[in-house]
């Protein structure tokens, strides 16, 4: 088994980009989810509720972020230029973030049509993990979901497509991590991997949402599909709150270490599978 792809998503619920390498930090890879788009109450906004986000490009470049959108650039410097701090809001969690200046809010603002703030999540920060599923006491993630790492099997999705009539592609679930050579859904039973010289604790299957449904490339919204195949295959047998399950949560072991797509995967520790319906 291999790491055929690498993904950040520098802005949370933006466009992501495929990388060759990246650096494992405590709370995600190197710039993963380091900076969210926030309401007037400092709510988190996603894809969720403003699909155009998905159309929104990132890029890393030199010392800045630079977004683009319809031919419409705009260079970020990686810290705000002014102290201004906000507690914002991520699901369940609050935390201290810096606020961007009105001309970067403003441009994000003309393109959700609704007034929204940048935020950037400082070093400082820590936004715990579940404890109930955290590998240490002090296990951190950035403004992602829930955990610092996503990881999905190529032959999974190629399992799920061959269910659908129309076949959807990877950037649909948004993962950090594709592997390649496993059989489809083999990750379902692994509980502790490395990848290249970075060992992961598996520490929580990825319940789905609307986002699934949402083309990346145009923003828009594709009907029912995948979610409601996804439905009929991938819901524990005896689950009450009917989640669908797709792709891994992960946790790092430890930081400073380098990945590369082409990384070698290895099955660490194995962890019984859910029987599905």
């Amino acid at each position: 088994m291999f790491l055929s792809e690498i993904n950040i998503y520098p802005v949370k619920s933006l466009k992501g980009i495929s990388v060759e390498k990246a650096r494992i930090e405590r709370r995600g890879l190197k710039f993963d989810r380091r900076w969210m788009l926030v309401d007037e109450e400092n709510r988190f906004l996603t894809q969720r509720q403003y699909p155009v986000m998905a159309t929104i490009a990132t890029a890393i470049d030199g010392e800045c972020l630079r977004v683009s959108h319809e031919g419409n650039d705009l260079e970020i410097p990686f810290l705000p230029a002014a102290e201004k701090e906000a507690k914002v809001e991520i699901w369940s969690s609050k935390v201290k973030a810096k606020v961007y200046e009105d001309s970067i809010n403003r441009w994000f603002s003309e393109i959700l049509q609704t007034k929204c703030r940048l935020v950037l999540m400082p070093e400082e920060t820590r936004r715990k993990v579940d404890y109930f599923y955290a590998a240490k006491i002090d296990d951190h993630v950035s403004f992602a979901d829930g955990y610092p790492f996503l990881l999905i099997g190529e032959s999974s999705l190629n399992d799920l497509n061959s269910r659908l009539e129309k076949k959807v592609p990877m950037n649909r679930f948004r993962p950090n991590f594709v592997v390649s050579g496993a059989e489809p859904f083999a990750e379902d039973g692994w509980k502790k991997i490395r990848i290249g010289a970075g060992i992961f604790h598996v520490v929580k299957p990825c319940a789905r949402c609307v986002m699934t449904t949402i083309e990346q490339t145009t923003g828009v919204k594709n009907g029912a599909e995948p979610l409601k195949t996804l439905a009929d295959f991938r819901i524990p047998k005896g689950s009450l709150k009917k989640k669908i399950l797709f792709g891994q949560n992960l946790i790092a072991e430890g930081e400073g270490e380098n990945l590369r797509v082409g990384d070698r995967v290895e099955v660490l520790e194995t962890k019984p599978k859910p029987r599905f319906s």
